[in-house]
Order: structure tokens, then sequence, then C-alpha cells
């Protein structure tokens, strides 16, 4: 069973579940930091211009949204080892705006909440036993709870003569982050569930007649019900060969006149500050060029059916990179892009040209959750966010794509490998831009290894 919606005793359960996880896992980090306790602050909103009033949509701290999704500023947490967390609210009077409603307040009843007026010293509400660390970058907030800047994400500590940990402490907070509670994973598939209706209604939209691409925008927003600031992140919607422009974001205002288009988008949506992240690609029209590219899309597809396969706990995944490149060969191959073969396409770098981003990246709070990069990638490999092993309980996406971008296919034309490659196709299909096929994936234990969480709400074709 998997309750994905925000309501009723069995998320309620989920949550309570995932907190207690949480604290055992910072309570034991603490302890191995020589630590008695943290305060997490959510944040504040961020001016856009010194010297202007405007401020930047409020995101709050992911390390504060772990355990709370109190989603808005002016708030902290005060977490000590043995004890029930306290959830600290500023009561705010100004009367410029309002806050936005939380969408779920189930959790409130987990932690000890305390309401203190905007502004007053926070001193009085630090714990006053051993050391606190305060996790956040806001320098001035953390000297209103009278943290000086060696308690601010302190970078280790000295037990004797032993340094232990010397990641510290938010490096321990973004490795709890790596596997995904059935809380967490409830969210993600809400999220994921809303943003489907946003491509459903898109792709609709893009078939059923010429639109531009802030319009498509709209459409998908207005589907999922949110406002853009609502979303994990600006919404890619490109047309034609924008879709070489992996994110293209400066939408066209004008709906392109062509009969035979393709459209590429790359949006999600939120759900409790969990994001999803989803990607199609469609295209419309007639004639032999639309059928190719429709069959190349088919193939990316295809692709990324026998990737997902390949998903299995232990393996590192920027092998399973690797092997994408084999696929994406295939793909190639198949609809006449290659005159050598896969092998020697991927052997000779050509394949890189054509899908030169990381295969996927971790997802949660952020949309490029942090994490699975233990280390950096190989060369061959320097835009790969995923860099771990796969365990059970990451959830990350799995987004293989191809493009015809000008700038490194030249250098693949100018160079020794030029033979391996079709040009009169490359020529005849550069005006479709690209394909990204993009799902979000959980990694489970047992016989199914893998759950899709986009494709029941997103067949291939819609």
């Amino acid at each position: 069973m998997h309750p994905e919606r925000i309501d009723g005793e069995a998320f309620a359960a989920l949550y309570t579940d995932h907190l207690t996880h949480v604290q055992r896992g910072a309570e034991a980090l603490l302890r191995a930091q020589g630590l008695a306790g943290m305060v997490i602050p959510s944040g504040a909103p961020k001016k856009k211009v010194e010297l202007d009033d405007q401020y930047f949509p409020f995101r709050p701290s992911p390390h504060f949204v772990h355990w709370a999704p109190h989603l808005l500023p002016h708030a902290a947490l005060v977490v000590v080892p043995g004890e029930r967390p306290r959830l600290l609210v500023e009561r705010v009077t100004s009367f410029w705006e309002r806050p936005a409603p939380l969408e779920w307040t189930g959790y409130l009843s987990s932690f000890d909440v305390t309401e203190v007026d905007e502004g007053v010293d926070l001193g009085n509400n630090r714990p006053r036993r051993g050391r606190m660390a305060y996790v956040g970058d806001d320098h001035a907030e953390a000297s209103r709870w009278g943290f000086g800047a060696a308690d601010i994400n302190p970078a280790s500590v000295v037990i004797g003569d032993l340094l232990d940990n010397p990641e510290g402490l938010v490096a321990g907070l973004h490795a709890l982050r790596t596997r995904k509670t059935p809380y967490v994973v409830a969210c993600l598939a809400e999220a994921t569930a809303r943003a489907a209706r946003g491509h459903k209604a898109a792709r609709a939209a893009f078939l059923e007649s010429d639109v531009s691409e802030l319009s498509l925008h709209l459409t998908y927003l207005e589907a999922v019900g949110a406002d853009d600031p609502d979303t994990p992140y600006k919404g890619i919607v490109a047309l034609g060969s924008n879709g070489a422009v992996l994110h293209h974001v400066a939408y066209g205002r004008a709906p392109s006149g062509r009969a035979e288009e393709s459209l590429l988008v790359d949006a999600g949506a939120s759900c409790l500050g969990y994001g999803s992240d989803i990607t199609r690609t469609w295209v419309r029209g007639e004639g032999g060029v639309v059928a190719l590219f429709r069959a190349l899309v088919g193939e990316v597809e295809a692709a990324q059916r026998r990737i997902l396969a390949q998903i299995r706990v232990g393996l590192p995944y920027e092998d399973l990179h690797d092997a994408s490149h084999h696929e994406l060969a295939q793909a190639l191959s198949a609809v006449g892009l290659l005159r050598g073969s896969a092998d020697e396409a991927v052997a000779a770098g050509v394949t890189r040209a054509f899908f030169p981003h990381g295969l996927g990246h971790s997802l949660g709070l952020q949309v490029h959750d942090v994490g699975c990069r233990p280390r950096a990638p190989k060369p061959e490999n320097p835009y790969l966010r995923h860099t771990s092993l796969i365990e059970e309980g990451q959830v990350f996406t799995i987004e293989p794509g191809l493009y015809f971008i000008d700038a490194l296919l030249g250098k693949v034309r100018a160079g020794a490998a030029a033979g391996l490659v079709a040009w009169d196709v490359v020529d005849a299909l550069s005006t479709f831009g690209g394909i990204r096929i993009e799902d979000n994936v959980v990694v489970q234990a047992g016989a199914t290894p893998v759950r899709n969480l986009t494709r029941p709400h997103l067949p291939f074709g819609l």
C-alpha cells in the first residue's frame, strides 16, 4: 500500500515514523560530533535588490523541512537528544502580506510549539547545556540565538586526540536525507501525481492548436493548481529547436507557426516541500521527418525502460550512467543516425555530444537533492550528480536524452569521428531540438527493485 494523499490516519502515521527516524539519526550524529543539540532555522525571505523592498519567494531550509513541513519563515527547531523537539514560531504582525496557508498541519502535535514576538532576542530559548550548534548561513540570525562563528555549521570537533567525523554536522544531515522514509516517498508520489496533471494538460494544448511556450507554461501551472513560485523549479517549456537548450526558460511569447513541431516539457510539482521532476517530449504533424523524429522519441523511451531494468541495490550509479550511453547509441543506430556501430560511437565519445548531461540525480527536498555525490564523477561524466552506490530507499530520476546541439555536434563533425554520424539525418532532425524522457523512481528491496512514481500517472504517449 502506498498512501499518496496527505490526509487521514495512514499519512499521519507515516509522518510520526519519519520524525522518529530523523530524531534518532540526528541524535546519533550529535553524539558523534560531541554536541548537546542544535538549532535549525526555517530561514527568512531574501531581498531581490538591497535598495528595494521586494523579496524572492520564500524557500525554507531543507534541513528544517526534513523535520517539519512548516513552510513558513521566521521559525526554528530546537533539537536535543532525548527530548521532544521544539518548534519556535515568531508572531508576524506585518500587514503588508499574509503568510500562505499550510497545506497540512498534522505535524504540529509532534512538537512543543512556542510562539515569540517578532524580532526579540532568542537567546533565552536556547538550551544551556554543553555545546550547541546552529545549522544555517544567516550569521545575524545565529547571533540572535547567541551563537558565535565557531558554532555555526561546525565542521568537526576534537574529542581527546581524535578528530571525529571531519566532514561535520551538515554533511551528516545531508547523509540522513539520502534514504527516503515512507512518509517522504508518499510526499514525492503525490508531487509526481500533481505534475502529471500539468504534463497531460500541456500535451493536449500542444496537440490541439498552435500555442506559445508561455501559454503552455501557464496551462501547466493551472492544471497543477500552482503559481510559479509554488513549483520546485521553473519549468522548461521548449518548442522545436529550443529543445536543444537544456534549461530553456526564456519562453517564446508567440506560437511557432509550424504544423510539424516538437515540444519538450521538463516540469515538476510540490507536496509539503518535496518536489517531483518529470520530462516528456511530444511531436505533432505528419510527413517523413516527423515520423522519423517520432520514432527516435520511441527509441529513447525504450532505452529508458532498459536502463530502469538494470537498477539494483549495490550498483554504482555511475555504472548505470555509463550503460545509458550504450542504450542511447542503440537508439541513434535504430533510426539511422549512426553510420558506424553503437559500440564505436560510445568509444569515440559521439554519444556524449548527443547526450551531454548526467543520467539523473537524487530527488527530495531539493530538486537536485544532496548526499548522493560523495565523490566527483569520472572526467568524461562532468555533469553527473549521483556517484554513490544505489541503495534501498534512494529516490532519483532517470532521464536519458538526445539533443541536436550545434556547439557539441560541430566538434564531432570536424573531428576524427565524423564518419560515424549520418549528418544528413542530423540536419533533417535538428529543427526538433531534442528529446528527454524523465521518471522519478524509488529503490526498493525484494523482487521488485524499482517503484516508478511517474508511469502510473503518465504512461508513455501521454
